[in-house]
């Protein structure tokens, strides 16, 4: 992965820089930062795409230095030369970290880092105070700064800015801020460099490029080469240090097998975990039953739903030596955690791209890293729809025959513990839930779920009620002969809570709190009409159920999983309103 020298650049890089590279121990250029730097430092406008760890950061840290350094007028103290923008608070934090050791070399320069999360009056008195000479932000946050204009001075800052980056610009656009960055952009003056950095060139991109960069020059860095079905040779999307598996194994003993192959490949020399999960519950349930089944490993636990800790969490595990980093796709991208050596992907991811996305958290920069996804045996197309949808070849791995049944000792905990217990049951109804609104769904099929293996893989003690079950034969599950009413939290304060709503729900058949569901009355057309369209859509389901039935004996080719792959790029146009009702029906139609 690693070119030449950062000698042999046609630009000689100013002798603070080099220091500092020098520093970190960075000898050679990656692809994306030899063709990226040179472009941008001859007043070029960048639209770079190169895969996930490929060094992105420092192909566009470094020529914005350079720029600074070399104005005929030094920038004063109110004046902003450089602006980043990114997604997500964790990876404007990392390239405010990256940033700052530079200007350890460089004091004559300022940078702020703005994102959401604290208070924003702390910002407007900062910048009203101090300016920014560089300024790393979130969208939100840095749309919110310009227009408090009277009180921070940020317009008249950016009217000095010689360059703006867009960072991981197809995720920003992914989050819906495509118009706080059109916002931003009108508030720029024209006269500006611009860098666009991102893993994948979406249309979405294509549009941005057209709307903020001027004449610019693309950049498309990919390492790894691999053939298709049809032996055409393919670019493929994962860094050329990864080594990517698949395992196969059954709902029951998959926690099971997670804890396996941890103990297998933990050393000294390999200590370092990330385990994506499905959901914010998974998280945390798995979270607490790695921790206890996993001794001399400490685990740590990340999800979208929490807010400043997260940060904390984040920097003790990027900081320690070995450990267990449990999450969501909140941390599948952009963020750098050194030396991870094994990417886990317990749930398949909610789309395709974030399964290279999650890879990319090992690997990075060169260093060999490996990465696995546990699949269900109703899962294993997956494999080869990643193949053809992601452009990555998978190699499978065996399952260990005689994995420990951890089942009993999941179960006392829950017993142990009502915490744990209300853990279990969110975990695997928020798994359910998820399940059944994936992306892939034509693969990933709620109903060829074995509900019964699944429960007893989540070491459930009693079958949780939900629609999603209505219906349905559960089967190789047996529940425990618990009386679950009589699980006690150990937090004394929240078991008497439990108690006295306990006890008020057997008088009055009510649970405290719980708001009565409001029946809405609707007019008599109203309803009828709604009757009528519910008949209609009952029928279109039962149709294509039957249709489902017959395609489900037939096996499945090589043109079906291209087919679900153009079919799935077309739900996507749609969803994204890139295409109307009438064009969609016609073309999905068409293609069936």
């Amino acid at each position: 992965m690693l070119t030449e020298s950062w000698d042999k650049l046609d630009y000689k890089l100013s002798p603070p820089i080099l220091k500092h590279l020098e520093e970190l121990d960075f000898k050679k250029m990656t692809p994306v930062q030899a063709a990226a730097i040179p472009l941008l430092l001859k007043n070029k406008d960048v639209a770079a795409e190169a895969v996930t760890g490929s060094g992105k950061t420092l192909a566009f840290l470094i020529p914005m230095l350079e720029m600074l350094l070399k104005r005929s007028e030094p920038l004063k103290k109110r004046e902003c030369g450089a602006i980043v923008i990114s997604p997500t608070r964790e990876l404007a934090t990392q390239t405010h970290e990256v940033l700052t050791g530079f200007l350890k070399h460089l004091p004559q320069f300022t940078c702020r880092l703005l994102v959401g999360g604290c208070p924003v009056h702390h910002d407007v008195q900062a910048l009203s105070k101090q300016g920014a000479h560089i300024i790393i932000a979130t969208p939100g946050r840095l749309l919110d700064l310009m227009d408090r204009q009277l009180n921070t001075g940020l317009l008249q800052a950016v009217k000095s800015l010689e360059l703006l980056v867009l960072d991981e610009a197809d995720r920003l656009l992914d989050m819906g801020f495509e118009v706080a960055l059109n916002s931003i952009l009108v508030r720029l003056p024209r006269q500006r460099r611009t860098g666009l950095f991102s893993a994948t060139q979406t249309k979405e991109v294509q549009a941005l490029v057209r709307a903020g960069l001027r004449n610019p020059v693309a950049v498309a860095v990919s390492e790894k080469k691999m053939r298709d079905a049809k032996g055409n040779e393919e670019q493929e999307k994962t860094p050329a240090s990864l080594a990517n598996y698949y395992m196969v194994c059954e709902a029951q003993d998959k926690f099971s097998q997670l804890i396996e192959f941890i103990k297998h490949n933990t050393s000294e020399e390999n200590g370092k975990f990330m385990i994506f999960f499905a959901t914010c519950a998974c998280v945390e349930y798995f979270g607490f039953l790695l921790s206890k089944c996993l001794k001399g490993l400490q685990v740590f636990s990340i999800h979208g739903k929490m807010k400043e800790k997260r940060h904390r969490v984040f920097d003790t595990f990027k900081n320690a030596e070995s450990g267990i980093l449990v999450c969501t796709d909140v941390m599948a991208r952009g963020v750098d955690i050194p030396l991870v050596d094994w990417v886990i992907q317990y749930d398949p991811p909610s789309s395709a791209a974030a399964f290279v996305h999650r890879c990319g958290r090992t690997a990075r920069i060169g260093r060999k890293g490996s990465a696995i996804l546990l699949l269900l045996p109703t899962e294993e197309n997956y494999a080869e729809f990643l193949r053809i949808n992601q452009k990555v070849l998978l190699e499978p791995l065996e399952a260990d025959e005689n994995v420990p049944d951890l089942s009993k000792r999941i179960r006392d905990m829950q017993k142990a513990d009502r915490a744990i217990f209300d853990k279990a049951n969110r975990a695997f109804v928020s798994y359910i839930k998820a399940y059944g609104k994936h992306e892939c769904h034509l693969i990933l099929r709620l109903k060829d779920l074995k509900f019964g293996q699944l429960a007893s893989g989540f070491g459930l003690l009693k079958m949780p009620k939900m629609p999603e079950l209505k219906g349905k034969v559960v089967e190789c599950f047996e529940e425990d002969s618990v009386d679950t009413n009589q699980i006690a939290y150990k937090n004394n304060e929240r078991e008497a809570s439990r108690k006295r709503k306990f006890e008020e729900y057997q008088e009055t058949g009510q649970w405290p709190g719980k708001k009565k569901r409001q029946v809405k009355t609707v007019a008599w057309a109203k309803s009828k009409e709604l009757k009528a369209n519910k008949e209609d859509a009952k029928s279109r389901r039962k149709q294509e159920l039957r249709e489902r039935k017959r395609k489900k004996k037939m096996p499945v080719s090589q043109d079906d999983m291209e087919e679900l792959a153009k079919d799935i790029a077309l739900i996507k146009k749609f969803k994204k309103r890139k295409i109307s009702k009438e064009d969609f029906d016609t073309q999905f139609i068409g293609s069936n």
